[in-house]
């Protein structure tokens, strides 16, 4: 019998982790039900890889290093891809008569009793990341031989009826019947675009094939192309699940549904759009419990931390967070939350849609179909005695004029504009109809950001400067300021799926209005504004962050200079 490890208290024994930091994890599990491991490796407090080797010190069992080379492929595939995803586990050899099973969690009794009866053999355990072996589960068993097979079944079922037409009603009399082809083949679809941490799907019909791609760190890649038959079906059972209707070809609708996907629940924003070949499909795809960062975590410096924590304090005022969609605005807005005190503050949100569930907050739903828009949710809001408001996006002039009454008479207001820069925010609103005074009155701090590509830890190796990426570090930072000798870039491997980036980080700047900016804003000088308001941002604009991000080996010179070349 494998002794009982106490995950947390070996991780202390061993350094690896502080007492503050395991209980903050035990709240954080305790909130989502996920395992000690995940909730540790989702807050950044510890690896996998570091959990896997200690455990195989402490319980003295060999470490499985996640090479595919490493693995007998006719001795993995013994089990299915359903059985290794289930148990966590993957066979990678034989010694002897005995079978070497590489184990992600050694407390899992149940799942490495069963081992013997499936694989007929007595079993020798070694560990091995999560991480690693879903990798290593993922190149054994293609999701896409798999999305490919369920394609080709679904199309040889609409074969057999008429050659020319989709039957809509026999289609939709299907709901409800997992075992249909269309069912499968999209549930392939948001499997893998999870596993790949995808934000979006676009199914999109072409003139003789439909094309799938997915958006993975802010970048389109293709992933699969199926006959063109299968796009009215697959438009018909999204519309069909979202409650869309399903004869309407020539208008777009929006809908939503949630899905079951890897054990998460996933919040699917579908949007339709009539094209020449077909509907085009979208769908956006957010997890309904995610582990959501803390500020400190964000990334952001810590003068600008300073000053948004600040600001956050200060129990009104407005802060402003801006950035291009899909730049991660979200994200700071739920953490800048987070970091309130929600237990003696009233905190309410207007959001479309509300994206992720806090406790002991009040959360609303935009819906203008009925009248109920960011305005009209605010002014409801302010007679429910808030302390503080998040309205999701300032779209119009009602909005912004209601957003600045309510930071002017004690409300702490959070919201978004959509501009390049911090600089541009407040000239931004002056052009939405806000009058110069007020806004000088009721800004507190801007928060301009990005996001950039992080450079593959699995691949990464030195990189070297050209003359043109040398002019803009010295623009960024200061002639001969800086140091090449850590930049970074990633040959391609197969766990970035050879684009040599895995995952993104954020990049800020922080704007914190003090008297010059304030005074500009009085004189309606908004020239004078910005360059106060760049002079400020000196070293710690977002083109500087990107540039020292990119010293750092974190990302790329031209990561860096994709977003930073209109921040200077």
């Amino acid at each position: 019998m494998i002794p009982k490890i106490r995950l947390g208290e070996l991780l202390i024994r061993q350094g690896k982790l502080s007492e503050e930091q395991l209980q903050h994890a035990l709240v954080r599990q305790k909130q989502t039900g996920r395992r000690l491991g995940a909730v540790l490796q989702d807050l950044g407090f510890v690896s996998d890889e570091t959990i896997a080797r200690l455990l195989a010190a402490q319980l003295k069992f060999p470490y499985f290093d996640p090479r595919l080379e490493n693995v007998d492929q006719a001795i993995a595939r013994r089990l299915t891809e359903l059985q290794v995803r289930k148990l966590r586990v993957l066979p990678v050899g034989e010694q002897g008569d005995r079978t070497r099973v590489a184990v992600v969690d050694p407390n899992d009794w149940a799942s490495i009793d069963e081992l013997p009866k499936l694989l007929r053999s007595a079993i020798d355990i070694e560990l091995i990341p999560e991480s690693g072996l879903q990798s290593l589960i993922d190149r054994i068993y293609s999701a896409k031989e798999s999305i490919q097979g369920l394609a080709k079944k679904l199309s040889d079922e609409l074969r057999s009826n008429d050659v020319d037409a989709v039957d809509f009603g026999a289609l939709g009399a299907q709901v409800g019947t997992e075992d249909a082809p269309v069912v499968k083949l999209l549930q392939s679809l948001f499997d893998e675009a999870v596993r790949v941490k995808a934000s979006d799907i676009h199914i999109e019909p072409m003139a003789q094939a439909v094309g799938i791609r997915l958006r993975v760190d802010g970048h389109l890649r293709a992933h699969a192309e199926f006959e063109s038959r299968l796009a009215p079906a697959l438009a018909s059972r999204l519309k069909l699940v979202s409650s869309l209707d399903i004869s309407e070809r020539r208008l777009p609708q929006d809908g939503r549904f949630v899905v079951q996907v890897r054990q998460q629940t996933v919040d699917i924003r579908l949007s339709t759009l009539p094209g020449q070949y077909g509907e085009s499909l979208v769908m956006r795809l957010l997890l309904k419990d995610p582990m959501l960062a803390s500020l400190d975590r964000l990334g952001i410096a810590p003068a600008g931390l300073a000053a948004l924590r600040q600001a956050l304090t200060s129990g009104s005022g407005l802060v402003l967070v801006t950035g291009p969609t899909g730049s991660g605005k979200t994200t700071t807005l739920y953490a800048a939350l987070a970091s309130l005190d929600a237990g003696s503050t009233k905190i309410l949100t207007a959001e479309d849609p509300v994206e992720y569930r806090l406790p002991g907050i009040t959360q609303v739903n935009v819906n203008e179909k009925v009248g109920l828009g960011f305005a009209q949710v605010l002014r409801a809001a302010l007679r429910q005695d808030p302390d503080a408001l998040l309205i999701g996006e300032m779209r119009d002039a009602d909005t912004v004029e209601t957003c600045m009454r309510a930071a002017v008479t004690g409300h702490l207001v959070l919201s978004t504009l959509h501009t390049n820069d911090a600089a541009s925010a407040a000239a931004r609103l002056i052009d939405m109809g806000a009058p110069p005074y007020m806004v000088g009155t009721a800004l507190q701090t801007i928060v301009a950001q990005r996001l950039v590509r992080r450079v593959c830890g699995a691949c990464s190796q030195p990189a070297l400067l050209t003359p043109q990426q040398g002019a803009w570090l010295d623009v960024q930072l200061g002639a001969h300021q800086w140091d090449a000798t850590g930049l970074k870039r990633g040959r391609g491997c197969s766990r970035c799926r050879q684009t040599g980036f895995d995952g993104r980080l954020g990049l800020y700047e922080v704007l914190p209005m003090d008297e010059a900016l304030i005074s500009t804003l009085m004189r309606n000088d908004m020239s004078a504004f910005g360059q106060a308001a760049r002079t400020a941002l000196t070293g710690r604009s977002l083109g500087s962050e990107g540039a020292r991000a990119a010293l750092a080996g974190h990302t790329t010179v031209d990561e860096a200079m994709r977003i930073g070349v209109r921040a200077l």
